[in-house]
């Protein structure tokens, strides 16, 4: 009989190693998506308890399951959690469909227990690696995209101070041309075509002034809602006319950030222009402010054409555009993301084609007016 149980002790013992192997195997498959290797990994659990031909099992994990087939109603479950960072994402859960002998935990070995509980300790660790690992991607990408604009920044600038100087001759010496008491019809139509290109050429040269930092934002406390309802006038007769309704949503008693209210607005107004035209056929922009956290979230949102993940990736990149040509210069967005970092805030954009992109510019709250900068006496 002692024979017996040690034997069947030492079968008990193989299965758990053999399932804990398997489950390391699967965990280093980086180049596998996480659901599949989850898959994976729980259908190494019912071989390795006591009673598997009546076994099932399960992993929960933010929601998503993944399982082996069903085999009937549960009878007894055994379950441990799977704690990430802190924070409880899911379970894993293994189950008899069939009444067992009595054992340490109901029908469950103590060292079922044990080998439950190291099982979703090794699926956190799973996930917390992935994590880590999408992290260190998304932190490589924001570094590559600080860079470029980095360096588009130094070559915007010194386009400003390149083009500012005969932009202003070619708009004067027109202007003072069309001027000419005698000047032929014709002559008179060129000239006016060329202080109209001149004149459009210095609101790029002003835009990229804007996206080279050549005016450093202005540091004053701001009203959210004011700045909604100024960057809204502007836009608001060219939304009308394309057919699109305007909503406003602002939150009461929003705190008051620091900056310069004027870029604040151009922020707004850009990316309102954006939504508006990216409903050609009308629809609803959304316009508003909200309390995130030490810092207000000012929201642009339409049910437009929207931008597939491709386009996503790389609309703040300077000179970026999906316009035809005269519709747009690629640096409304650029400039936008420019004010924003400048401005010690951060910008997140969601969007699915057809069903429109949502945009939202988070800068820091400004510190409330009867604070002490020397603290306590």
């Amino acid at each position: 009989m002692d024979h017996r149980s040690v034997e069947a002790a030492l079968v008990e013992r193989v299965k758990e190693l053999t399932c804990l192997h398997g489950i390391a195997r699967a965990a280093v498959k980086s180049e596998v998506a996480l659901p599949s290797v989850l898959q994976e990994i729980v259908a190494l659990l019912p071989p390795a308890w006591q009673y598997p031909e009546t076994a099932q099992a399960r992993i929960v994990l933010d929601g998503a399951a993944y399982a082996t087939d069903a085999r009937g109603p549960v009878n007894a479950s055994q379950s441990a959690l799977i704690v990430v960072r802190g924070v409880e994402r899911g379970t894993v859960e293994v189950a008899y469909v069939e009444a067992q002998p009595a054992a340490d935990e109901g029908p469950f070995l103590r060292e079922e227990r044990a080998l439950i509980t190291s099982v979703a300790r090794e699926v956190s660790t799973l996930v917390e690696r992935r994590m880590i690992e999408e992290e260190r991607v998304r932190l490589q990408e924001q570094l590559r995209h600080a860079d470029r604009l980095a360096t588009i920044g130094q070559m915007a600038a010194g386009v400003v101070h390149e083009l500012n100087e005969p932009l202003a001759s070619i708009l004067g010496f027109a202007q003072l041309c069309r001027k000419h008491p005698n000047l032929p019809a014709p002559a008179a139509a060129d000239l006016d075509k060329i202080v109209g290109a001149t004149l459009h050429a210095r609101e790029v040269v002003k835009t990229l002034m804007f996206f080279a930092r050549e005016r450093p934002p202005v540091h004053e406390r701001v009203e959210p809602a004011q700045i909604i309802e100024e960057g809204v006038a502007f836009v608001e007769a060219r939304a009308q006319k394309a057919g699109i309704q305007i909503l406003r949503r602002v939150e009461p008693a929003l705190p008051e950030v620091l900056g310069d209210p004027n870029q604040l607005i151009q922020v707004i107004v850009n990316l309102a222009v954006n939504a508006i035209q990216a409903m050609p056929r009308g629809g609803r922009l959304t316009v508003g402010a909200s309390a995130e956290g030490d810092a207000v979230a000012l929201v642009v949102e339409d049910d437009g054409d929207g931008m597939p993940p491709a386009v996503l990736e790389r609309i703040f990149d300077p000179f970026f555009t999906t316009k035809g040509v005269g519709e747009g210069t690629g640096l409304g967005l650029a400039v936008v993301h420019g004010i924003v970092t400048a401005h010690g805030g951060t910008i997140r954009a969601w969007s699915e084609v057809g069903k429109g992109s949502r945009f939202e510019a988070l800068f820091p709250v400004a510190a409330p007016r009867n604070a002490d900068p020397e603290g306590p006496r």
